[in-house]
């Protein structure tokens, strides 16, 4: 089992940056990708970014491509989300999650192919 812990979190004003942090700890080494959700009020949790565990590789929703940046550490079992130019849309909770642990293909960008889901941190952009 893989269990995420967000943090960094904050009320920042339109145009401003911020830095999410997410520490997995658990079954890391099984993880193929890990990736960023956020919800809105009253609104469906939506994908915003993935990245592979053990590559590279990156994926983003559109909405943020260009402006938020996904990256990972393995060593620190860290994962963030660098989020520039906020905009008032951004507003929401931010959700880190880890997939299920199998073989099955499962798309990076659907929230049914995560299993493991942190608290969510809080995110609101004033504008």
């Amino acid at each position: 089992q893989v269990r995420p812990v967000e943090s960094g979190g904050g009320l920042v004003q339109a145009g401003a940056s911020l830095r999410l942090s997410c520490l997995f700890s658990g079954r890391t080494f099984s993880n193929r990708f890990v990736g960023w959700f956020r919800q809105a009020p009253g609104k469906e949790r939506e994908f915003v970014a993935a990245i592979s565990w053990h590559g590279d590789a990156t994926f983003y929703a559109e909405s943020v491509n260009g402006r938020f940046t996904i990256s990972k550490n393995k060593l620190q079992n860290t994962m963030w989300l660098q989020m520039n130019s906020l905009k008032s849309e951004d507003t929401g909770v931010y959700f880190c999650a880890a997939p299920y642990d199998d073989t099955k293909a499962r798309p990076w960008n659907e929230r049914s192919s995560y299993a493991y889901w942190g608290q969510g941190t809080q995110v609101t952009v004033s504008s």
